[in-house]
């Protein structure tokens, strides 16, 4: 019989071995090209879905002053000793807003020296020691956040206090927060990861490599995105995902590839054979498995025009480079320090369970099936029942620690000026052309406008129609002749400036309900109902609106995206495992997982449980976070479902015997899974104890469901449906398994006939 060709693996360990100098040459060119990336990369934004209708209201209106309320900030001067009509209050206030109106990136200043009457009394407080200006920026959201800190820094000093909010300042806000939840989550994830590490290992030499292998593969991924940034939109959190996923998979692989090439020395091989053998098993099985997660965040680009598109793109970038880092820099690391690897001896006491504890629980199993996997697919469902009340809003005010000035200043207005701090939907009107305040228009947007008003949960309305209550439609009318210019006052002249632009009428609807309540979102489709204003089409913005159009957005493309997920991630295991149920099994099983954590998701961060425990205030979950979540995990269940099975079909190959096969490999990869999940666990948890809640709910989410995975599904499901199946595990029609080129241990349709 003709030996067996080496695989493309094997020779890639050994040309490894062979070239590793030049290995580590290539991989500190990258590092510095990665660190100059880091340096040189984009500029980050909150994240935006291109196309929708409230980003559509927002770009028609953009010219008029009264639309611009995204890019508007509310300062809010206070004295305990002046009244704000004290000579010196309104003295420290315009040396302030002076010097401010005339910077770059602000288009006006509103204040209630220079306001017209009736807006000046509501800049106001009732006490008298508070007075609001409005100061408006320049550009869209990203052109205003770039303006906003020489802004802030400008309104500081001066004997009054000040307080910026609004939603630029709360922008700002949030990046410097993912910024330090970051830095906190690293500086936390790297020194646990590495005492876990020592203490599967039990050597210094062996528990750094996978540390340093994760810190370079989370530096080149965030290079990767800072440079994306430069010609796409790319969300500020997109760090925080790279780098959770990044450290977690990174360290995993390393661990897989460290743990197989000690065991390969252990059995005598020579280091080039050991590395060898190591990345024929180990490294095909990272392989894989970085595929399957690659494909899993491969999802994310069917949500092409959005964040999430970027988001994907950012998370395939970082583990295609734990990939290569571990099937490349690892190996010739390895093959320098040889027995080497076992240095720094660390007498950690043996915690862990027992030899043949693993297959003697999956013998247990194999032997009350059905008792074990009822129960506990029971119990999964049951976990995962909460995901049924999901609801979806975008991040709000309520995201920033109490602490934050953009939120306690987003407090005070609320307290000092609530018609200011009302939720405000947007309507821009456009009509085909000509001017937007004739008699006949004027007609059709008071009718808007009294329409909008009888909406129940709105406060009132704001437009050119608008501007006094005791005016009716026919008086409106009038004032929109020409012929009657000369009798409007000046302030309506404003007015028409600030509530129209080109062939647009914009009018704010406001009311008291949170922009994330189902109040605010009952308003806006009550809006919606009815598009057409005259001769002209109305389109609904604002925050509210946005949160309905994102959520619609990513419902619609989640079926494909999902659809594409799995029927992909199908192939790959059939063509690494040469099997057509086992592929189908693992689809279930991280089903199973992923719903669990789900529901745990909701039940935690929308219905509040646990809320004093994690520091959060509740509230509906971030629309991108369940598809995010779903795409990241998908890919990262297959880590264990691709190592356990591998190791399976090993044992499969060697005895064609289905309970050893089953028994046999969860007692060689049962311990290095419980470790590998740790260390997953660890990094995910490090993000729980971030302050944004996006990315707290994302740490506990991926923790939850890697718990679940490694527990319940690997431990006792997977041995469970195994022994079910019997034989038909390995089954697969023999002309698929002769186009993959051979059999390689697999029960073919043929050999199933001849039995």
């Amino acid at each position: 019989m003709a030996p067996t060709a080496p695989s493309f693996f094997a020779r890639l360990g050994r040309v490894v071995f062979r070239y590793r100098g030049w290995v580590f040459v290539l991989t500190a060119l990258v590092l510095g090209l990665a660190v100059l990336g880091i340096v040189r990369g984009g500029q980050l934004s909150t994240g935006t879905v291109e196309g929708t209708e409230a980003a559509r209201a927002v770009s028609i209106s953009r010219g008029a002053a009264a639309a611009s309320s995204d890019t508007t900030l509310a300062v809010i001067f206070h004295s305990d000793e002046w009244r704000s009509d004290d000579p010196r209050f309104s003295a420290a206030m315009d040396n302030v807003l002076g010097p401010i109106g005339k910077m770059p990136g602000v288009s006006a200043v509103v204040s209630p020296r220079g306001a017209p009457e009736q807006l000046a009394s509501r800049l106001i407080s009732a006490s008298g020691h508070d007075a609001l200006a409005l100061v408006r920026l320049t550009g869209d959201e990203r052109e205003a956040t770039r303006a906003y800190p020489a802004v802030r820094q400008a309104l500081a000093g001066g004997p009054l206090g000040v307080l910026v909010t609004g939603r630029i300042a709360f922008v700002e806000s949030l990046n410097r927060l993912l910024e330090r939840d970051l830095l906190k989550a690293e500086l936390i994830s790297f020194p646990l990861a590495l005492l876990v590490l020592l203490h599967v290992f039990r050597t210094l030499g062996a528990a750094l490599l996978p540390v340093a292998v994760g810190g370079l593969a989370v530096m080149t991924g965030m290079s990767g995105v800072m440079l994306l940034a430069h010609v796409t939109d790319m969300a500020q959190y997109t760090l925080n995902v790279v780098s959770l996923i990044g450290l977690g998979v990174a360290i995993d692989y390393s661990l897989f590839i460290v743990s197989r090439f000690r065991d390969e020395l252990a059995q005598g091989a020579s280091v080039e054979e050991a590395i060898a053998r190591t990345m024929d098993t180990a490294g095909r099985a990272v392989a894989f498995s970085g595929l399957a997660v690659a494909v899993g965040l491969s999802g994310l680009l069917f949500y092409r025009g959005s964040y999430l598109s970027a988001m994907g793109l950012g998370g395939t970038l970082v583990v295609a480079c734990a990939v290569a880092y571990s099937l490349t820099l690892l190996p010739a690391l390895l093959s320098l320090l040889g027995p080497r690897v076992d240095w720094g001896r660390i007498p950690f006491p043996r915690l862990g369970k027992s030899a043949g504890f693993w297959q003697a629980l999956a013998t247990w199993v194999m032997r009350h099936p059905w008792r074990v996997l009822l129960p506990t697919l029971a119990l999964l469902v049951a976990i995962g029942l909460p995901f049924q009340r999901l609801q979806l809003a975008a991040t709000d005010i309520t995201a920033l620690p109490p602490e934050a000035e953009a939120r306690r200043g987003a407090e005070a207005l609320a307290r000092l000026f609530p018609r200011e701090a009302a939720t405000r939907i947007l309507v821009a009107v456009q009509f085909p052309s000509g001017d937007v305040f004739t008699p006949e228009r004027a007609r059709a947007l008071y009718a808007a406008s009294r329409r909008f008003a009888t909406i129940p949960g709105v406060q009132g309305v704001e437009s050119i129609v608008d501007l006094d209550p005791s005016l009716d439609a026919d008086l409106y009318a009038m004032l929109a002749k020409p012929s009657s210019a000369y009798l409007r006052p000046p302030e309506f002249d404003l007015a028409l400036e600030s509530y129209t632009t080109g062939s647009v009428a914009v009018l704010q609807v406001l009311t008291s309900a949170r922009p994330s309540s189902l109040e605010a979102r009952q308003i806006v489709r009550a809006i919606r109902q009815e598009r057409t204003v005259g001769d002209g089409q109305l389109l609904v913005g604002g925050q509210t609106a946005g949160d309905e159009d994102v959520s619609a957005f990513i419902l619609g493309h989640t079926t494909h995206a999902v659809a594409f997920v799995m029927v992909l991630t199908c192939l790959v295991l059939f063509v690494l495992l040469r099997s057509v149920l086992l592929p189908l099994k693992a689809l279930l099983m991280n089903l199973l997982s992923i719903a669990g954590s789900f529901g745990a998701l909701v039940w935690i961060f929308q219905e509040g449980h646990l809320h004093r425990v994690l520091d959060f205030e509740p509230g509906p979950i971030e629309p991108s976070l369940p598809i995010l979540l779903f795409c990241a995990l998908f890919g990262l269940s297959m880590d264990y479902e691709v190592l356990l099975l591998t190791r399976m079909r090993e044992e499969w190959t060697r005895t064609h015997d289905n309970t050893q096969a089953v028994a046999e490999g969860l007692e060689r990869t049962g311990g290095l899974i419980t470790s590998a999940a740790t260390i997953m666990i660890v990094v995910f948890a490090a993000f729980s104890l971030a302050n944004a809640v996006v990315v707290k709910a994302m740490g506990v989410g991926m923790a939850l469901a890697v718990a679940l995975d490694a527990t319940l599904v690997r431990m006792l499901i997977v041995p469970a449906m195994m022994r079910l199946l019997g034989d038909l595990n390995w089954w697969a029609p023999a002309p698929l398994v002769r186009l993959l080129g051979g059999s390689r241990g697999t029960c073919t349709s043929e050999q199933e006939a001849g039995r």
